[in-house]
């Protein structure tokens, strides 16, 4: 059974292994939960836009850092995902005009080709 609110997000402080995600982007044990958990279309796009992106690519190769956060309104179920650079500035957003997500807000490190939750970096 999927657990689509994560209540166990906040056990997740650093990680014991990693695990193969998309486009050679490996994913902590959190990352990997929230994506057994009904949400892997959020890993899927960010890593999408990480890996692609002339821009991403760009600031990549200077500084070796994003954040990955996703803004939810669970009421109208609509989300934002932006990526950013780690001093708030946004690289990046994408718009949902639908989402089933029941998390209101998520952040997410990517580094070295790891995606990690906030709590494991």
């Amino acid at each position: 059974m999927e657990d689509k609110e994560l209540k166990e997000l906040n056990q997740y402080y650093g990680s014991l292994q990693y695990h193969k995600g998309w486009l050679n982007v490996n994913l902590t044990d959190g990352v990997a939960y929230i994506c057994k958990n009904g949400y892997t279309w959020l890993m899927t796009d960010s890593i999408s836009v990480i890996k692609t992106l002339p821009k991403i690519l760009k600031y990549l190769e200077k500084q070796n850092f994003l954040v990955v956060k996703l803004n939810t309104n669970l009421q109208e179920h609509k989300a934002v995902m932006t990526i950013e650079d780690g001093n708030n500035n946004i690289l990046y957003d994408q718009k949902y005009n639908y989402t089933d997500s029941k998390v209101e807000n998520l952040v997410m490190y990517y580094q070295n080709n790891v995606m990690m939750l906030s709590g494991e970096y």
